[in-house]
């Protein structure tokens, strides 16, 4: 017989205070008054826009330093650091309120170094020491976002700019096996710790068979779009892990995006291309 639930108070704070939920370690950089990068360390930042509009939500003390930093600039960006004791002290250090800038960056063990970002425009510093940087720029416009909540906490709707990866890591993102070390965080879990988790080694499990898309079926769906495009075998072939429900949605997709281009053949190569411009 399973054990019965306990009813547990649901309480502010409540993926701190009544329950456990792992969340990301996010340094989030932006640009204080002086013109200085400020780092503030953050859990409660997650994907919110996943299809054409990329965005992160970000939510925040209504008057942190990068709270208004971003209200002043309107960017920011997200640096996921490793699981590293060092780090994660100073994580835990430079999350402490009421800190200037300056007084942040006296005890910042972390190196900053100039955004990647093209185009005019000041942007906040990343860190040197992250596995993958999110630059972001703030969605301010109330009629695209707007959450109506408590006064003492802000939520920010962050447009994806640039994603910026170590090389070792962008390869394992590509090929698969082996995952970067980031810590998980879960919040206070008493009056006088932050608690992190050391995540395992990853392992995976196969789609069942029979769940995948079969080559014939691909190009089933190729044969009757509406575009005057030539598709190649081998292009078609790796679309074959696409979920059935989303297949003739991504087709369109690249029909229509190729045949504005003036295209005339889909091949592996344009598909990896429109992959990395999404």
């Amino acid at each position: 017989m399973s054990t019965p639930f306990a009813d547990v108070p649901i309480l502010d704070n409540f993926y701190q205070t009544s329950s456990f939920y792992p969340m990301p370690v996010v340094m989030v950089t932006t640009i204080s008054d002086s013109g200085q990068t400020n780092i503030g360390s953050y859990s409660l930042c997650f994907p919110f826009g996943i299809a054409q509009q990329h965005c992160m939500m970000l939510i925040s003390r209504h008057d942190s330093n990068t709270s208004l930093n971003i209200q002043r600039r309107g960017v920011c960006a997200l640096n996921f650091i490793p699981h590293d004791s060092a780090y994660l002290k100073n994580a835990v250090k430079l999350g402490y309120p009421g800190e200037t800038t300056e007084e942040k960056l006296k005890d910042s063990i972390f190196t900053l170094v100039p955004s990647q970002r093209e185009g005019k425009g000041d942007y906040p510093e990343i860190i040197s020491e992250a596995i993958q940087v999110i630059e972001c720029t703030w969605l301010s416009d109330t009629d695209v976002f707007h959450y109506k909540g408590s006064s003492g906490e802000r939520h920010y709707l962050l447009k994806i700019e640039n994603i910026l990866m170590k090389p070792k890591w962008l390869c394992a993102l590509k090929k698969g096996g082996v995952f970067p070390k980031m810590p998980v965080d879960y919040g206070y879990r008493d009056s006088a710790n932050f608690w992190f988790a050391r995540h395992g080694k990853p392992f995976k499990i196969p789609i069942p068979k029979g769940k995948g898309i079969s080559l014939d079926t691909v190009m089933y769906q190729v044969d009757r779009l509406p575009y005057d495009l030539e598709w190649e075998q081998d292009a078609c072939e790796t679309l074959c892990k696409v979920p059935r429900i989303f297949l003739k949605r991504v087709l369109d997709s690249i029909g229509e995006r190729a045949t504005k281009e003036g295209r005339k053949k889909i091949t592996c190569e344009l598909l990896t291309e429109y992959r990395k411009k999404q």
